[in-house]
């Protein structure tokens, strides 16, 4: 009998993984809004009801390990694309990467499940409070630990809930904390010690709580700042396979060039690296015709995406500001353009971890060892906008561009993201990476613009929502209107300061008052 209940309850937690990562795809965001929460939802109801009845921290640890592993193996997966199809890795070796990846990450779930077990005693509201506490620790060490890898977590199927007006606060893991509470209180008040209709109408009843607190937490911490920027988002739809090959960049280097130089609105951005050379291997004359379409007091400005460096120095991923006063065209030189070099360098795209340099030799990605820019960069001003902008992957750490509102008098007031995810093909990235950019707009309650190379191309509100959009995998320039605005939310303002340490803190508190005498 044990036997087969511990299949059964590995198959259970298979599925429940599955749904998990299913949640955080465009084809459930697609059904109606808060789809993904709901799913997200069933899949954490699964895995509590599992957990449980069972009392060995060894189980739930292996179960809590399973379910992660499932979990992010689905919503991250597309990684096998890049390191197979662009990187070179043979198809069988891409794949076990991306599975030890994901392993290893799940290790942290492992762990939560293990400290919850050890050390719950069987009141629901107690353990639903170290539940919530050990999920806040699991995902702050995947957020935080060796550079961090975040992509995935729960918080952000959670955009369309009532539970997004908490963002503001406590940040995407705060908000994935207070969801595994409330969720895990709704199952485990019906397996309480205490007993009695009274105790599972409790439960249910704090679980409507905390969602309503979510509902009603929602305030502005921000206003409207000067008038609305006219604004042009660039996305060139080139293949990945032909952005590096020299045959083929005339016809790239021409588009962009030409929708630069003809875009009339107060701000044109183009996308990550859409031009892939550096300045001495672009075409003579490229660079200084586009310094010159962008005269200082012209009204025009524009924000591009280009490599920069040299052997020497070091190679960065940058953004150049066009428009602006300078004394120098030259975009590395004292003096020169607007600059933004990308701090938070995404592994073994941008550099190389310790001891896995035989790993990179074995690809075939160009411009693999970047330096790192600083963390706090000035940011961009357009008119009376301050554009804060970040390149592809480092809109994932909320933490980080929340270093840019320590003083208010200078904090951003429209945040600006450019991407490349050719790399990961059509795949679910795309539309993950518009979730992650939603909720930075509901943490920091500011309006992002999204330039990209193959979508999403979008302009988001100070609320999350989605006013203009391109449609993915097409060439084409999306002119809108977006109205900056300033203010530091409480979540800005805490993690501008210590970073994620207080969510750390959180938890640990949240673990240390729901803990009880284990009963084994």
């Amino acid at each position: 009998m044990a036997t087969r209940w511990r299949s059964l309850a590995g198959l259970a937690v298979l599925l429940a993984g599955g749904l998990h990562a299913w949640a955080l795809s465009p084809a459930a965001a697609a059904l109606f809004p808060g789809a993904p929460a709901i799913f997200q939802t069933l899949a954490l109801l699964v895995l509590a009801g599992v957990l449980s009845p069972l009392r060995t921290p060894r189980a739930v640890g292996a179960l809590s390990w399973l379910y992660g592993t499932v979990w992010l193996i689905g919503a991250t997966g597309w990684m096998f694309v890049s390191l197979h199809r662009y990187g070179g890795l043979p198809a069988w070796l891409a794949a076990l990467a991306v599975v030890l990846l994901c392993a290893a990450l799940s290790l942290y779930f492992a762990l939560a499940g293990w400290l919850w077990a050890r050390w719950r005693d069987g009141r629901w509201w107690r353990d639903a409070l170290a539940w919530g506490g050990a999920w806040l620790l699991a995902e702050w060490a995947r957020a935080i630990l060796f550079t961090g890898f975040p992509w995935g977590a729960s918080g952000y199927a959670l955009i369309d809930t009532p539970l997004a007006g908490l963002a503001p606060w406590l940040g995407v893991y705060g908000v994935g904390a207070v969801w595994a509470m409330a969720v895990v209180a709704s199952v485990w008040s019906w397996r309480s010690a205490d007993g009695g209709l009274v105790s599972r109408l409790a439960g249910l009843a704090a679980t409507f709580v905390l969602v309503a607190i979510g509902a009603l937490a929602g305030r502005p911490f921000t206003e409207p700042q000067g008038a609305a920027l006219s604004v042009t988002l660039l996305q060139g739809n080139v293949p990945q396979d032909e952005k590096f090959i020299a045959e083929r960049q005339g016809a790239m280097l021409r588009w962009h060039a030409e929708q630069l130089l003809s875009a009339r609105t107060d701000l044109v951005i183009a996308p990550e690296t859409a031009i892939p050379l550096l300045p001495f291997q672009q075409p003579p004359g490229y660079w200084d015709a586009l310094v010159g379409g962008f005269p200082a007091g012209s009204g025009r400005h524009a924000l591009v995406g280009v490599p920069l460096g040299d052997f020497e120095r070091g190679y960065t991923n940058s953004i150049v500001g066009l428009g602006g006063p300078i004394r120098h065209a030259d975009p590395e030189a004292e003096g020169g353009p607007y600059r933004y070099d990308k701090h938070h360098l995404v592994p073994f795209g941008e550099f190389i971890p310790w001891g896995f340099r035989w790993f990179v030799r074995m690809m075939n990605m160009p411009l693999g060892d970047f330096a790192r820019g600083p963390l706090v960069a000035p940011s961009y001003r357009v008119k009376q906008q301050r554009v804060a902008p970040t390149v592809c992957y480092e809109d994932l750490f909320g933490e980080e561009i929340a270093a840019r509102f320590r003083d208010p008098a200078g904090a951003p007031t429209i945040l600006a993201n450019v991407s490349n995810l050719a790399w990961f093909g059509e795949s679910v990235a795309l539309h993950q990476h518009l979730q992650i950019a939603r909720m930075r707009s509901l943490e920091f309650q500011l309006p992002t613009v999204r330039a990209t190379n193959t979508g999403a191309t979008v302009v988001i509100d100070h609320a999350g929502r989605v006013t203009d959009r391109l449609p993915g995998n097409t060439r084409g320039a999306l002119v809108a209107e977006v109205q900056g605005r300033q203010g530091v939310t409480p979540f800005a303002w805490w993690a501008g300061r210590a970073g994620l340490w207080p969510a750390f803190a959180l938890a640990v508190l949240l673990i240390a008052v729901g803990r009880g005498r284990a009963r084994h």
